[in-house]
């Protein structure tokens, strides 16, 4: 079963927002907003959006530097949002690394239409036909070659460690109890002790760390046992 898509709206705008907001949440979205840019970078960062729509004249760092500053850790779909029309043709040719422009005044349909058509396209390149190859946010899992890419980089991890990861992958925000995991981490029939499980999501949760510093995929649920998110 798909997700809900989380949309990030970073306007300073409150009508503008507003209007935004209701439209992305008709349609079944998740959204979040914020009315000033000195924060979206580390906020992008730390809560990893599926989409983020953001107004290129923002108090205190406008669109462009977020823009930058995000693409060289993140291709999360942006829709820039522009006051100007002659500047959409500037901008695309600069090449800020956005994947669509919307001039104001706009159509919240319209920017609502933007948005699923860019996810569309994302989506397709992002999940291939491959069965073999299983993605969740950064997360890229290889089952053919027993391989994991984090934010394009390799990252290794032992066979029960793949296999941790794959469980949680395969199923977002679902909380896996230790048996569950431990099931589908082993081969065998063998005994592990619910400490043996945490000792690999501790290994595990350090790896994808270095890829994804400043970033924590894997929850531990109290008294259950883990989920990613």
């Amino acid at each position: 079963m798909n997700t809900v898509a989380t949309i990030l709206v970073i306007e300073d705008e409150p009508k503008i927002a507003k209007i935004l907001v209701d439209f992305l949440q008709q349609e079944g979205f998740n959204v979040e907003v914020l009315h000033d840019g000195l924060g979206a970078v580390e906020h992008i960062k730390q809560h990893q959006p599926d989409f983020v729509i953001l107004d290129i004249m923002l108090p205190n760092k406008d669109g462009l530097s977020i823009c930058k500053e995000v693409r060289q850790f993140s291709a999360v779909p942006i829709l820039m949002l522009t006051a100007r029309i002659d500047e959409i043709d500037r901008l695309m040719g600069l090449g800020f690394g956005a994947d669509d422009y919307v001039c104001k005044p706009f159509s919240a349909r319209e920017v609502v239409a933007r948005v699923q058509a860019v996810l569309r396209r994302t989506q397709i390149k992002a999940s291939p036909i491959d069965p073999q190859v299983v993605t969740y946010k950064a997360i890229n899992l290889n089952l053919e070659r027993f391989q994991c890419l984090v934010n394009q980089q390799l990252v290794e991890l032992t066979p029960v460690e793949f296999r941790l990861l794959l469980a949680l992958v395969k199923k977002p925000r679902v909380v896996f109890s230790r048996d569950s995991l431990m099931h589908s981490s082993y081969d065998d029939d063998r005994i592990v002790s619910s400490r043996t499980i945490d000792s690999h999501m501790k290994n595990l949760r350090n790896k994808l760390a270095q890829a994804l510093p400043e970033t924590e995929l894997l929850h531990s649920v109290y008294g259950i046992g883990y989920k990613i998110e």
